[in-house]
């Protein structure tokens, strides 16, 4: 009897804002030789990475099926939550990804699936087929298999010979997974286990482990509903928490005067510097953070690196971190700005779209970049406690996006100098606002 063929498939996606324009690419391999049997690639307009990514597995497993539809595939992917969840260890709550996780579970039998995560670095391929199906969209045209230039690396090619580390996915507890999902849809509910909630003593505390040293993932069957009340849900294990700092005063600071990445970026003053030292104290008394990143501008940096020598720590810069061009406004007061430029004061107040006067950066352009900023942070820290040292405008935009806000609640919120606030996000996608504005530090 002839052995069914084996396949690899390694598949990606990603959206250039998240939402936005997105793609995805999907290749599969022969695991003896590394050698390229299919390549699949295409532009979906507008999405997010996680419908990009599903996107993407789904195109690799119909190519393997075309290949042998009784192939045993083993899925590679550096999405963590595509993973987890089509191999039945997480629940699928987002309504955007049950039709797709459904649609993948359906494209073979479960039991020739497995799925394996991989680091992005051993996903090259997928992700640079992704990434020429969203250079194609952004010319107006799709993917062309003849225009690709997506090669596998040799080291990966070797690496597929070898054993993955650890049990393989279960494939038939994702499909499970899958229809337990869809069940949930139609009015079926279970009760969720709670997440643990941090109060702010523990705020940057990570999930506790049992027993036995480690979390355990949820019992085979189906699983939990979506819980209405935030906070609560299955354990996703160790969330990446954002400790956000905004900077010490500068002497613009007492005078409220617009000071954004436009102006003369001051340093930190007599003042500003004394809060650094403190917060610097506070959060090695806590003792929880593991990775400083930095805005460019000065008074980040300083504030940034009297953390960094206290916790005996290294400063990552990061040009997303930037506080908002003000353009015109900047050094000025609110009063001097709806003085001199009243019409375009209250358009930015009215609008997030509107920039302030001399070509200032607008919310919405802001909340793009920073959006940008938080997922490539986010996939370069899972799991790790990270100190961003930044300012007003970042800070709030982080803020709401967890919470889901409309934009108008930028300016419902208070944020003083060298405070500290914190948002905690979760492998499902879900975030939660642990601290907002903490100045005890300071008193």
């Amino acid at each position: 009897m002839q052995r069914p063929a084996r396949f690899v498939v390694e598949a990606d996606g990603g959206s250039r804002g998240n939402p936005g324009p997105a793609g995805y690419g999907a290749v599969v391999l022969d695991p003896a030789t590394g050698e390229t049997l299919a390549e699949r690639a295409e532009y979906i307009g507008v999405a997010t990475n996680n419908v990009a990514e599903y996107k993407g597995l789904i195109a690799g497993l119909k190519a393997a099926r075309e290949l042998s539809p009784d192939a045993v595939v083993q899925v590679r992917m550096d999405s963590k939550l595509v993973v987890e969840q089509m191999s039945g260890r997480w629940k699928i709550k987002h309504p955007d990804m049950k039709p797709l996780a459904a649609e993948a579970a359906k494209i073979l039998p479960r039991a020739q699936v497995t799925y394996e995560w991989i680091p992005r670095e051993r996903n090259k391929h997928a992700d640079r087929l992704a990434n020429e199906a969203m250079d194609a969209g952004k010319r107006g045209k799709q993917w062309e298999p003849s225009a690709s230039s997506a090669a596998l690396d040799a080291s990966a090619a070797r690496a597929l010979a070898t054993p993955p580390a650890g049990p393989p996915g279960d494939a038939a507890k994702g499909a499970a997974a899958v229809r337990a999902a869809l069940a949930t849809a139609s009015g079926t509910s279970a009760t969720a286990p709670a997440r643990e909630e941090a109060g702010a003593d523990t705020l940057f505390a990570e999930h506790s482990p049992t027993a036995s040293g480690h979390i355990p993932a949820p019992a085979p069957g189906p699983a939990p509903a979506p819980s209405a009340t935030p906070g609560w849900g299955p354990d996703m294990g160790t969330p990446a928490t954002f400790v956000l700092l905004r900077h010490g005063e500068t002497a613009l600071t007492p005078q409220k005067r617009f000071s954004g990445s436009g102006g003369t970026d001051p340093e930190l003053s007599a003042a500003g510097r004394r809060q650094a030292s403190a917060v610097a104290e506070a959060l090695a008394a806590r003792g929880t953070v593991q990775t400083i990143v930095s805005s460019p501008l000065r008074r980040c940096r300083e504030t940034a690196q009297a953390v960094a020598d206290r916790l005996g720590l290294t400063v990552t810069v990061e040009e997303g971190l930037r506080e908002v061009d003000f353009g015109a406004w900047e050094g000025l007061t609110f009063a001097e700005v709806r003085e001199r430029f009243p019409d375009d004061l209250q358009a930015w107040l009215d609008s997030p779209k509107a920039a302030p006067t001399g070509d200032g950066e607008s919310f919405t352009a802001a909340t793009r970049r920073i959006s940008a900023t938080r997922e490539r942070l986010l996939a370069a820290h899972a799991g790790r406690t990270v100190l961003l040292v930044t300012h007003v405008t970042p800070v709030k935009i982080l803020v709401r996006l967890a919470l889901g806000a409309p934009p108008e609640a930028l300016f419902k919120m208070e944020l003083s100098a060298a405070s500290l606030s914190a948002v905690a996000y979760y492998a499902d996608g879900n975030a939660s606002v642990r601290l907002l504005n903490d100045t005890s530090h300071l008193r």
